[in-house]
């Protein structure tokens, strides 16, 4: 039983000083799935995988990217909902429904995610039927102390990984 133990001692070490050393490799808002099928309804979910060094997490923001008409986010314990909407400039008529607004942020408060503890926030949307199209999800974490802007697109040859905070996103596939 001895080398168990130390084995899961070293795994574990290893595995913080893995954190330690890379952590840009797991230091980041992201997406549960990656792609989703266009013009399909999907539950998109962003894991915050960590407070800001310490603190714990009691506010999440994730902005919708244009393109997306129906957002129904996800009501979570604990937590207060709203979402910050805008006028269409022309109403959009899906199956019997006509839709005025669309939601440009989602916004959950007043919780408490501690430091060391993961969580998912979720909504559900209509995709666009824009296949190939690359989907951010500007994301903003803040905490009883200090905050994450998960908002850094990649431009040029730069990718995801090369941002210190970068922003979730999914891709629109056939």
């Amino acid at each position: 039983m001895k080398y168990t133990i130390t084995t899961l001692s070293g795994l574990a070490a290893g595995v913080l000083a893995l954190g330690f050393a890379s952590a840009s490799a797991w230091g980041h808002a992201f997406m549960i799935e990656k792609e989703v099928k266009a013009g399909s309804w999907h539950i998109v979910e962003i894991a915050i995988p960590h407070g800001c060094v310490g603190s714990p997490t009691t506010e999440v923001r994730m902005q919708m990217p244009e393109g997306l008409i129906q957002v129904r986010p996800e009501v979570k314990p604990g937590w207060t909902l709203s979402t910050v909407s805008t006028e269409l400039e022309e109403p959009i008529r899906i199956a019997d429904v006509v839709i005025g607004e669309r939601v440009e942020e989602v916004k959950w408060s007043g919780g408490s995610l501690p430091d060391l503890h993961m969580e998912r926030f979720a909504v559900m949307v209509l995709m666009p039927r824009e296949p190939g199209r690359r989907m951010w999800f500007k994301t903003i974490q803040i905490c009883e102390e200090g905050e994450h802007r998960w908002v850094e697109i990649p431009e040029g040859d730069k990718s995801w990984s090369d941002y210190k905070e970068p922003s979730p996103y999914l891709d629109l596939v056939e």
